[in-house]
């Protein structure tokens, strides 16, 4: 180029064209970053429904496939409703006016039938006060005897195991702020709590549960098959975690300041947990080298159908989507087999779904090699995950005690959510660790067919109850 001549060599010109073509390279990249980024909701990621945006909320699509059937009771299904007994509490008679037809007074008429009719209420409800008088009396010798007050009586004034069952079930049961628990209490029994009360309530009530809270650790560190999951708390304006780990018959939550492996050795259950645990695919878990491990397959649909809705809208065919119907498929073969009584599933409709599944992956880890952006890199983790912790991931197929996701840890964790959704953060870790033992205890007395209140009542009077150890 020669001095002052402002017309480009054909090398800058060329140079020029390599700029701008990776400039445009990298900033189609970033749109497709933030493309799928804003794309993320709790269909296709681990987000929670509740963070999806109300203006451009997600079209329902559920990743279970139709089932055949039609919405609501199915035929069999006997369906409940408000019904007469036969035993009502009193009875009110209701008799007629003048005859409708000349106007005579029925008074002295016969009886010919009777339309009864219900009406299911609470009497006003109003707070018991027992006095416990400890009588003195001397003796002759000149010794004075007192009597003994009943071993829950310890205070001159204190409120009863019924009253501190309705307050745990409102605060720990039903997520209701400690204020608003007061609150409830003063407007529905007229009987004034302070908040500093429902505080106090819930510490011995916890401190009731050591030996129920051993048990429980116990019990699932022995099972076969258990599932794992966490999920972050605020508490002390600080994001702290909830660790869980359960089985049908047993829920153990905790709280900690690491999500990490520090959080989950502090629980208890993992470092001496010798069977299948089911979880996500966090590595944390994998270092847990004693345990066999199922990943869960609804995370991975979540992801495999954010890979479906990057693709691109010409596409014919989605390795991800083939991948996806294979799993559905496989957990639908277990199921029906299950169902009909089976003692296996059919090997060769397994190995052809099995097939698809592993083709499917394969051709993503191919297409997504280049890993030149972070939605590719992204993906090509995610296929190469699949292909590499197959059996991790397909365990369920051979063994029917082990389901395919983690769904039901998921809902044992849901209800710290709720809490902090409806009545915020808590205030201190010791407050924090509190709600998560007397939670362990409804979840797991729920699991055996108890009642909140029931099994509340027993903890406040000092026998909390212990599940049979079956």
């Amino acid at each position: 180029m020669v001095p002052g001549d402002r017309r480009l060599s054909y090398e800058d010109l060329a140079a020029l064209v390599v700029r701008q073509a990776e400039q445009i390279e990298q900033l189609t990249a970033e749109v497709a970053e933030l493309r799928r980024q804003l794309g993320q909701n709790s269909r296709n990621s681990s987000k929670p429904p509740s963070s999806d945006s109300p203006f451009t909320k997600p079209a329902p699509k559920s990743l279970r496939r139709k089932s055949g059937r039609k919405p609501g009771g199915q035929p069999g299904h006997p369906g409940s409703t408000l019904a007469l007994v036969d035993n009502p509490t009193k009875r009110q008679r209701h008799e007629p006016g003048p005859c409708t037809g000349c106007g005579a007074d029925l008074a002295d008429a016969p009886e010919v039938g009777v339309e009864r009719r219900q009406v299911f209420d609470l009497p006003p409800v109003t707070v018991q006060v027992t006095e416990h008088q400890l009588i003195a009396r001397r003796c002759r010798c000149g010794t004075t005897t007192c009597g003994t007050a009943p071993e829950a009586v310890t205070a001159p004034a204190q409120y009863g195991p019924q009253i501190t069952a309705i307050i745990l079930y409102l605060y720990v049961g039903q997520f209701l702020s400690k204020k608003r628990t007061a609150q409830a209490l003063a407007e529905l029994f007229g009987t004034p709590v302070s908040e500093g009360t429902v505080a106090a309530m819930t510490r011995r009530a916890a401190d009731g549960l050591d030996e129920f809270l051993t048990q429980v650790g116990d019990r699932i560190a022995g099972s076969e098959v258990a599932g794992f999951d966490e999920t972050g708390l605020r508490v002390a304006g600080t994001l702290h975690w909830v660790h869980c780990a359960r089985t049908s018959k047993y829920t153990l939550i905790t709280c900690h300041r690491k999500r990490g492996r520090k959080g989950m050795n502090a629980a208890g259950v993992l470092t001496r947990f010798r069977g299948v645990a089911v979880h996500d695919a966090w590595a944390p878990y994998d270092t847990y080298l004693d345990a066999d491990h199922q990943l869960c397959c609804a995370h991975a649909l979540r992801e495999l159908a954010a890979v479906t809705d990057t693709a691109s809208v010409d596409a014919e065919w989605c390795w991800a989507t083939q991948a996806a119907d294979a799993l559905v498929a496989m957990q639908k073969l277990v199921n029906d087999a299950v169902a009909a009584g089976a003692d296996t599933v059919d090997p060769d409709t397994l190995d052809k779904q099995i097939a698809l599944y592993r083709s499917a992956v394969q051709i993503g880890i191919t297409q997504t090699a280049a890993r030149s952006s972070k939605t590719m890199k992204k993906h090509n983790a995610l296929a190469r995950r699949l292909l590499d912790r197959q059996d991790d991931y397909l365990r369920f197929t051979q063994d029917w005690r082990i389901p395919p996701d983690n769904n039901g840890s998921e809902r044992d964790i849901r209800m710290i959510k709720l809490r902090q959704k409806v009545s915020g953060c808590l205030r201190t870790l010791t407050g924090a660790q509190q709600f998560c033992a007397i939670r362990s205890y409804l979840s797991t007395a729920a699991k055996h067919g108890r009642t909140f209140f029931d099994t509340l009542v027993m903890l406040a009077e000092g026998r909390p109850w212990l599940p049979a150890n079956a």
